[in-house]
């Protein structure tokens, strides 16, 4: 069987997960789509040195899995019995990816992450496969497109200029993402859970600020040799705690001030009040210390949303279009003065990797170049080397234009249509939905300005806990 036909069928069980309206079939696709991943992955690179560690120490490997089945097996069972642990457990580990050497290269995956699903998935099928369920309401709109998204990403796989890449973005990403999505939009979300979940993320936010804080203070990065490099050739400092990147490190503390911003401007005790703005004080100075333009923007449009669902709509769109021209002033100065410096200097980069991913986009507009191709069709048609051609084009409009042609586009503009309409109507006077309505606007901003949009859990656990919210539709407040 040709490569391309597993991948699409791992998809369909993965969509299968999501749309299913039967509890039953539901739960197959959902363990087939987690069992079938993981040996397609390890099929496709069955003949290549990655394995070599594996097949060397035979002994630990065998001790490391039956150590993730024992972690696996007492994870599902606390899940089944405590259904709210799910998601405490995935805020707590949706941070942390674990850099994994092998044949000489270096990933870093979101293993906790898929230990926490792969559980949480078990947790919810097995009871189901052994004594069924209901049927349960029709899939959203949401639902279908987000579906769709994850099947047709792994159909313009088969023509992919890069089908490695493809195939890794749906292994790691969008297959066990699309179950995170579909086990979190079933939640019975409640006011005390999501406090807890922004409790944990909150947390985990200000021990990264911290570490943080030390890396600026000796000026030492305890990750990523790129970003130590760069740091050795520019007159300021980057930080990115323990993420491979500042701006990732951004996004996520974005996602957590916008939370926290909820609390205190929804809060009725002092005590609240006090206790959210010292976190807020905390979290700010960490994200200036990553100095990621794109963090800030996202941070601003969500503070804007969140004006707007408490307050005026009116207001938060005039505070908005004021932002916006006095941004387009300084953006456009900062081109004419900078000394000689190119547009795309100005962007540190994203002028001309827009500007190519406009071209592939143009050369093939009805099918793009395939799934995961961006990084190498780039390459190819701009003529540079590989140091210049990154994964994305750093605007994911164009990424998905340049890979995956007018289909992917109407998908990914429908997408954000029936995403914005399900996290934002009635979404006035509710903080919890408020504070994920707004976390997913920036979230999405964030993505036109670097990357990662269905890529990054955040986007699908926003989504799922917008959609669970939206379906219950019960007075919530965080006061």
């Amino acid at each position: 069987m040709d490569a391309p036909v597993p991948l699409i069928v791992t998809a369909l069980l993965a969509a299968g997960a999501v749309l299913l309206p039967q509890a039953r079939w539901r739960a197959i696709a959902m363990l087939g789509a987690l069992a079938l991943a993981p040996v397609l992955l390890v099929a496709h690179i069955s003949d290549s040195e990655q394995l070599d560690p594996l097949r060397d120490h035979p002994a630990a490997a065998a001790a490391a899995g039956a150590v993730a089945v024992v972690a696996l097996a007492a994870l599902a069972v606390l899940f089944a019995r405590r259904p709210a642990a799910f998601p405490l457990a995935a805020a707590l580990v949706i941070p942390f990816r674990i850099p994994i050497s092998s044949g000489g290269s270096t990933a870093n995956l979101l293993v906790p992450l898929y230990v926490v699903v792969a559980a949480g998935a078990l947790a919810y099928a097995i009871p189901r496969l052994r004594d069924g369920d209901a049927e349960e309401r029709e899939p959203s709109v949401l639902e279908w497109l987000l579906a769709g998204t994850v099947v047709l990403y792994a159909v313009q796989a088969a023509y992919s200029d890069d089908f490695d890449k493809a195939l890794e973005n749906v292994v790691f990403f969008y297959v066990p993402f699309a179950i995170l999505f579909a086990l979190l939009a079933r939640i019975d979300w409640s006011r005390r859970l999501a406090l807890q979940v922004l409790g944990v993320l909150a947390g985990l936010a200000v021990a990264f600020a911290c570490i943080g804080f030390v890396e600026y203070a000796t000026r030492h990065l305890f990750l990523n040799p790129k970003i130590i490099a760069s740091n050795q050739f520019e007159s300021y400092f980057r930080v990115n705690s323990l993420f491979f990147d500042p701006n990732i490190y951004g996004r996520f503390l974005v996602v957590v001030m916008l939370g926290l911003a909820a609390v205190l401007v929804w809060a009725r005790r002092g005590r609240d009040v006090g206790i959210a703005a010292a976190l807020l004080l905390v979290l700010w100075a960490g994200l200036v210390t990553t100095l990621s333009q794109t963090s800030f923007a996202a941070l601003l449009l969500g503070l804007l949303v969140l004006g707007g669902l408490r307050w005026s709509v009116r207001g938060a769109v005039a505070v908005a279009a004021g932002a916006a021209v006095v941004g387009a002033v300084v953006v456009a100065l900062t081109v004419d003065l900078s000394s000689g410096k190119s547009t795309d200097d100005a962007t540190s980069g994203r002028y001309d990797l827009i500007q190519g991913g406009v071209g592939l986009f143009a050369d093939a507009p009805a099918e793009g170049h395939g799934s995961g191709s961006f990084s190498r069709a780039y390459r190819r048609a701009e003529k540079v080397s590989a140091e210049k051609a990154v994964s994305a084009s750093h605007t994911i409009p164009v990424t998905v234009a340049a890979e995956q042609g007018v289909p992917g586009l109407l998908l990914y503009a429908a997408l954000l249509v029936a995403a914005f309409l399900a996290l934002f109507r009635g979404a006035r006077g509710d903080p919890v939905r408020a504070a994920v309505a707004a976390a997913f606007a920036a979230l999405l901003l964030h993505t036109w300005g670097y990357a990662a949009f269905l890529e990054d859990p955040l986007a699908w656990a926003l989504l799922g806990m917008g959609l669970a919210l939206a379906r219950g539709g019960r007075d919530r407040s965080l006061a």
